[in-house]
């Protein structure tokens, strides 16, 4: 599976992004797929995930109450909504593919399923 990610930029604190992060080659019902995201200086950490066949979410506690994620199966493609963003997201995001749930994913590894190149949030205060 290869993924696309796309939709990062800078915006002001308080601003909303929609990252997209399109996947092609042999995409199964089984599969999960979610994002992820990297500040400088720290570990890679989980974001949000959801289910292909039955849309079964997850959210991290820190961002739940202001991301949202979605998906499009027909365009094979998953997006996160974000909203009320702060400096401390400020992050590479890179979206993710795997086989099982989407609270599987809460601790997937980068050596484990399928990843897309990333892509830069900037959030200014």
């Amino acid at each position: 599976v290869q993924l696309q990610a796309s939709g990062g930029g800078l915006v002001q604190a308080g601003g909303s992004l929609r990252l997209s992060c399109k996947a092609s080659g042999r995409i199964f019902s089984s599969f999960s797929m979610g994002w992820f995201r990297q500040a400088p200086g720290k570990e890679r950490e989980f974001v949000a995930a959801i289910s292909r066949s039955d849309s079964r979410i997850v959210h991290a506690d820190t961002v739940k109450d202001r991301f949202a994620i979605s998906r499009d199966n027909a365009r094979n493609t998953v997006f996160l909504q974000m909203n009320a963003l702060k400096p401390e997201d400020t992050a590479v995001y890179y979206c993710a593919v795997q086989f099982g749930s989407p609270r599987a994913m809460m601790t997937m590894t980068p050596s484990s399923g399928s990843w897309g190149q990333g892509t830069q949030v900037t959030v200014s205060s």
